[in-house]
């Protein structure tokens, strides 16, 4: 592993890759930004036409002022990039972009199926200019099939894919999962298509577009529940903290508010090690609690017990004593102890920035390290259009009387 992660002189995997980046919100901006943390140049389109809902819809923002350059979410989604922008409502607009993507290795974009093609800026009249082109399209249910062209956010597709149908208590209704969910689990099966289509590119010489169904990126994360129906016919439902065999199996409180620990006890020998752990109570001597059977049948029994004895007690002891026993526990962070915790520290999982509006802050790096060409984030997310000049005058040479004469036709609104 490298001892400077940061080190922008470090060679990066992906630095001769240029990416061209258009949509919004996480699902594509989030495949962008896990190349561009390796050394891919991804330059973003955006518009004054239709702004990012990252920008405008998602809390929070600098100083709880919503403001475009403001935001927070869109801040930690979009660092490492350049940002431009184009109406691609125009046809100069469209014809920059097509002009931008014919010097691109890359292209994402989670438009609505068929919204590229309108545009005049679908698969196959890029590939015509271009055949070694990689195109990575991701939307809600893929580009084909019935509800193809239906539109949705992370809310829905959460419903769809059966996660919020198994969240929650049984005697309760189901719970929301926080956030566009399933956009981030498509965004890093979304980056590996991206990888596997540039080696591909690189063997073969030949490009692909690759069609990404955020739906079924879901569904491998209730694949359990899956199985159990293909098995059995058994429909899984919401259980709570409940597992199939473990227990006690649940979240406890503990001294202070709003701390809390996760425990799971899943054989006879680990719930001899909790009693230790607890000082071995008459309570805990109960011949029936001595089989996995006896403590299923006693659980809410159990969970009374156990809570009592965590709430008495601050939640690092809590943790500490268990684990001196080899018990499963671990405490319940908030976002405060995510960013202090030591572990994503010694990963250098946050790495600090300077944003024109949204001022000092950290970015995520990514959860896997390469140890000859680790991730470098060295800039800010762009503001809107920040780049626009140094793309179009630098990187594609174009004068600046031709950059005036298509601003002034409306082309870089």
């Amino acid at each position: 592993m490298s001892d400077t992660p940061n080190d922008p002189a470090a060679v990066q995997a992906l630095s001769e890759v240029r990416v061209v980046e258009l949509g919004g919100f996480a699902a594509g901006p989030c495949v962008g930004k896990h190349l561009a943390d390796h050394g891919a140049e991804v330059i973003r389109i955006e518009s004054r036409v239709a702004l990012d809902g990252f920008r405008t819809n998602y809390p929070p923002f600098k100083d709880n002022l919503p403001g475009i350059e403001r935001s927070a979410l869109f801040a930690f989604t979009n660092d490492n990039k350049l940002g431009v922008t184009l109406n691609l409502k125009t046809e100069p607009g469209v014809r920059l972009a097509r002009r931008l993507i014919a010097s691109a290795d890359v292209v994402i974009e989670n438009f609505t199926p068929g919204v590229m093609e309108r545009l005049g800026l679908g698969y196959d009249v890029l590939a015509s200019a271009d055949e070694s082109l990689v195109m990575l399209s991701t939307c809600n249910q893929g580009a084909t099939g019935p509800r193809a062209r239906q539109p949705g956010f992370g809310t829905q597709l959460t419903a769809l894919s059966g996660f919020i149908e198994v969240t929650g208590w049984p005697d309760r209704d189901p719970s929301l999962l926080f956030g566009p969910y399933i956009d981030y689990i498509a965004a890093a099966y979304g980056a590996c298509a991206v990888l596997a289509a540039l080696d591909r590119r690189r063997r073969t010489g030949a490009g692909c577009h690759i069609d990404l169904s955020q739906y079924e990126s879901g569904l491998l994360f209730v694949a359990p529940a899956l199985l159990g129906y293909f098995a059995d016919g058994r429909i899984a439902g919401r259980s709570g903290n409940r597992h199939p065999t473990a227990a006690p199996h649940g979240i406890y409180p503990c001294r202070g508010e709003q701390r809390w620990v996760a425990i799971s006890v899943h054989d006879d020998d680990e719930w001899r090690r909790l009693r230790t752990a607890l000082g071995d109570p008459p309570w805990a001597a109960t011949p029936d609690l001595d089989s996995q059977a006896g403590r299923k049948a006693n659980e809410e029994d159990l969970d009374g017990h156990l809570a009592a004895w965590t709430a008495s007690r601050s939640r690092d002891a809590v943790v500490d004593a268990l684990r001196g026993q080899v018990v499963h526990a671990a405490p319940v962070n908030d976002m405060a102890d995510l960013f202090s915790d030591p572990q994503l520290a010694a990963h250098d999982f946050w790495r600090p920035l300077d944003h024109a509006e949204v001022g000092d802050h950290h970015a995520e790096g990514p959860p896997y390290r390469l140890s000859a060409t680790p991730a470098v984030i060295e800039s800010p997310a762009p503001l809107l259009g920040e780049h626009t000049h140094q793309v179009f005058a630098g990187l594609l040479g174009m004068t600046e009387e031709e950059l005036a004469q298509l601003d002034a036709e409306g082309a870089f609104y």
